[in-house]
Parts: C-alpha cells; sequence; structure tokens
C-alpha cells in the first residue's frame, strides 16, 4: 500500500540559537515517529531582511513555525506575515516575556548580551563536548590540567557516560580508568584534589556489568577481568589511589547518572548553567 502521509515542514526562525524552539518542536515531533518530516532553520536573524528569506519559504512550503523572537518589532512583522498568509505559527518567548514584565510591573531589558548568554552557553557545552572525547578513558592525562572535573575509576563504573552528561551540562570532565598494573600518570597528584571525584561501586555490580560485556564479545567462559577476586583487586588498588590524592570518592551503585553528577557538582560546587 502505498504511503500518502503528507511531508511536514517545520521551521525553527530564531535571533538567538534557536534551541528553545528546536526542542518544543522536537518533543512535539517525537510523538509522530513514522511521520515524513523536513526541519528548516533560521536562526541569528538580526534584520528585516535575514527575516524575509525565512518567512518566504516558510509561505512556500506551508510550513509549521515554531518562532523564538526577543526583538518585539521583528516578532510582530513575522506575526503580521504568518496572518496574512494563514501560516500556523508559535511565539514561544515573547507572550512569556511580556506577561511577566505586565505581572511585575518592568520592562524587559532587551539587552543584546542577554540574547547571546544561549549562544555563549551552548558553544561551552559543545567545547565541553569536544574535549570529553579528546580525553575519555585516560587519553593524553595531560590535558587534564584543563578540566573542570576528574573521574576516576575501576572498569565498568560508568566513566565515560558520566563525563559525557556532565559535557552535556557545559564541563569539561575527563576520566582515567584505574588498574593496577598500569602506572599512573604523574600529574595526577599534580593536580587540584578538588576537581577529582573517584568512583566506587559494588563488587557483584561491576561483575554483572562484566559478564554482560564479554557476553557482547561473544565470551561466554568464565574471565579473570569479570571475577570478583580480580574486581576486589582492582577496588583495593582504587582506594589506595583516592586516599593518596586525597579526592573525594562517590559510590554511584542504585544512582542514575543524572543523580551521580547532581551529587558530583554539588561535592565541587559547580555552579554552570544547565539550560
Amino acid at each position: 500500500m502505498e504511503d500518502t502521509c503528507p511531508t511536514l515542514h517545520y521551521f525553527i526562525i530564531s535571533d538567538a540559537i534557536g534551541e528553545t524552539a528546536q526542542k518544543v518542536a522536537q518533543s512535539s515531533l517525537v510523538q509522530y515517529p513514522s511521520a515524513h518530516k523536513v526541519c528548516h532553520k533560521y536562526n541569528f536573524i538580526s534584520n528585516i531582511n535575514d527575516l524575509d528569506i525565512a518567512l518566504e519559504d516558510a509561505a512556500a512550503h506551508d510550513g509549521l513555525i515554531f518562532m523564538t523572537m526577543i526583538n518585539n518589532e521583528m516578532a510582530a512583522y513575522a506575526e503580521r506575515f504568518f496572518n496574512k498568509h494563514q501560516l500556523t505559527y508559535y511565539n514561544l518567548i515573547q507572550p512569556i516575556v511580556d506577561e511577566i514584565g505586565y505581572r511585575i510591573n518592568m520592562k524587559p531589558t532587551k539587552i543584546i548580551g542577554a540574547q547571546h548568554e544561549l549562544s555563549d552557553r551552548y558553544f561551552d557545552k559543545i567545547r565541553a563536548m569536544e574535549y570529553c572525547m579528546s580525553f575519555d578513558d585516560g587519553k593524553d592525562p595531560k590535558g587534564f590540567e584543563e578540566a573542570d572535573i576528574i573521574l576516576l575509576g575501576v572498569s565498568r563504573t560508568g566513566k565515560t557516560p558520566l563525563s559525557m552528561y556532565l559535557a552535556m551540562l557545559g564541563y569539561k570532565a575527563a576520566n582515567l580508568p584505574l588498574i593496577p598494573e598500569n602506572e599512573l600518570p604523574e600529574i595526577l597528584f599534580k593536580l587540584d584534589p578538588n576537581k577529582i571525584v573517584g568512583l566506587t561501586n559494588r563488587v557483584e555490580v561491576i561483575n554483572q556489568h562484566r559478564d554482560a560485556r564479554m557476553r557482547e564479545y561473544g565470551i561466554t567462559s568464565p574471565t579473570k577481568y569479570a571475577s570478583f577476586d580480580r574486581i576486589q583487586e582492582e577496588f583495593d588498588f582504587a582506594q589506595e589511589v583516592y586516599k593518596r590524592i586525597g579526592c573525594q570518592t562517590l559510590d554511584v551503585s542504585q544512582r542514575s547518572i543524572e543523580e551521580s553528577a547532581a551529587i558530583i557538582l554539588k561535592m565541587l560546587d559547580l555552579h554552570k548553567h544547565e539550560n
């Protein structure tokens, strides 16, 4: 049977990055996973000429518009166009800003820097993600000096996913696996211990994770890597390292990545924006 589902063209129109509009659109469109969707994104719009290009494109495709415009004049201009061409649109920021101002009897600042704050945070996250991937799993420990957070732990304690989550919040997170046979990098003992966190877990939990990892490789017979004795040996070694460094530790057993990240940020007294 031929698929007759029409293609939905949706537009992200913003005078900033457009991340808010993008998230709202995606949160709605995810309810229709099999639908044909095309995203047209116009961000950092700073003048009417650029806005006209986006508007004409939206009209040509009978687009569904998600708009975040702080500039009142351009927002009003866009809304007149949408109404004239009978286009469905959602202005996601300005009505809320206006309502807040009305309720508290204040006018919004409209400071250009405020518009760019989201952009700065966005690129902070990009840089943090790039850093995290470059210094994951002990790659080039010399770069640890740039880190906001350094996670230590034995294999399968969740260092990489936790580092990636922290990077998504804008923190440069590096991690290093602790293996008794491997020499520790000297720089580890020269860094501020207040930005280092040692991860711990229960032996039986790590055993389950490692057994599962071996099965992924097609190995079903018992291995030293997943044995209780080996895991306990690594835990003992890790505890010695944590004591030598003088860093704080966190038991990640029965904790989600989000919860572990929140605890780490509180432990290290880090307070970046997470929006």
